[in-house]
């Protein structure tokens, strides 16, 4: 049976510009993809409903300016995040390159609680440009095994290969840590109230 409670996970894609961010996330959430190509200015961000492991879980998915004028711009929108996505065009050896430094400032700008353990997933955009590749897969797998073992999917926002199970992937990641940190807070209460009940004792 579903659970009835909904859960609303903020999750951020970064990378280099023309990687594909907007693509992905308009595959995903509108199943629509277009061959021009239009930059994002600042920062857009869509919302849609899946159901995860038996729980209703809203994805607001943000999309962010790949270019360096616009990053001072991102770093608003980074706080909060449940999960963040890291994108990279297989056709670019440059834009995987580029993965190490948006990892760091996410972490740096984002702060999060537990740095060690907040959930990231790669995605290699453009797989439907194979002949084109310039980003080999075992080489992407080293990078993500050295991080974490952070997930890693090749996708093609234009063919829709392997994009839902990538997002899907990204929901289920956001919602452990959500209800880790919930898990958390619980306890945090429940400590304190053994220590109220003994006070009252030692008054009576």
């Amino acid at each position: 049976m579903a659970s009835t409670k909904k859960h609303l996970l903020k999750v951020i894609i970064l990378g280099d510009s023309a990687v594909g961010k907007t693509s992905l996330m308009n595959r995903f959430v509108k199943q629509e993809f277009s061959q021009q190509y239009r930059a994002t200015i600042g920062a857009d961000f869509l919302s849609k409903e899946i159901m995860v492991d038996n729980k209703l879980v809203t994805l607001q998915i943000w999309d962010t300016a790949g270019q360096e004028r616009f990053q001072s711009l991102g770093v608003a929108f980074y706080r909060g995040s449940d999960c963040c996505v890291l994108v990279y065009d297989i056709t670019s050896s440059k834009s995987f390159d580029s993965l190490e430094s948006w990892r760091e400032e996410f972490l740096n700008q984002a702060n999060p609680k537990n740095p060690e353990s907040f959930p990231f997933v790669v995605l290699g955009n453009k797989v439907d440009k194979e002949t084109e590749r310039r980003v080999p897969q075992t080489k992407a797998q080293a990078w993500t095994r050295s991080k974490g073992e952070i997930p890693l999917f090749e996708c093609s926002a234009k063919d829709s290969l392997n994009v839902e199970e990538a997002f899907q992937e990204i929901a289920r990641r956001a919602l452990k840590k959500e209800q880790q940190e919930e898990t958390y807070l619980t306890n945090t209460v429940n400590l304190s109230q053994p220590k109220t009940a003994a006070r009252k004792k030692g008054c009576c």
